[in-house]
């Protein structure tokens, strides 16, 4: 059985755990001395404390916004969604923005974002003259609906 091994690196910090047996996400929460406030618009870099192993070069971590803080307070992540390749080995840190005029607050312990574990499939890449032709083809945005 493959496992994800996760190493503190800051005291304070907690271990991610998913909210129930169907979650896909591991709770990421912010280990941070105290409080910090976001003015609408602002960022911030947060800490989580930890460090993670994925078990072989054929996963990838992936951080992904928690759907309840973006919705109820506009805090959302600034990459969109954070990768970590399977060799890095230095602390998770989440990028965050407040998208809202409203100003946050983010408590110490508070869950920030959620990790989620995925396959990644590293296919060698090979240039061509040539992609195939398909239905759709080449059109891009709306190209199929107006909705």
């Amino acid at each position: 059985m493959e496992v994800l091994k996760i190493r503190k690196v800051r005291e304070n910090a907690i271990i991610p755990k998913r909210a129930t047996v169907g979650s896909a996400g591991l709770d990421l929460c912010a280990c941070i001395d105290a409080p910090l406030t976001l003015a609408g618009g602002e960022t911030a870099r947060i800490p989580t404390g930890l460090a993670i192993a994925l078990p072989s070069k054929d996963y990838g971590a992936f951080v992904f916004a928690r759907s309840g803080l973006s919705i109820k307070h506009g805090i959302g992540l600034l990459n969109a969604v954070g990768v970590i390749d399977s060799d890095y080995r230095g602390e998770i840190q989440v990028g965050v923005i407040n998208q809202i005029r409203e100003s946050y607050t983010i408590e110490p312990g508070e869950r920030i974002a959620q990790l989620v574990v995925m396959p990644v499939c590293a296919l060698p890449v090979e240039e061509t003259d040539s992609l195939g032709e398909t239905e759709r083809g080449a059109g891009g945005f709306g190209s199929t609906g107006t909705k």
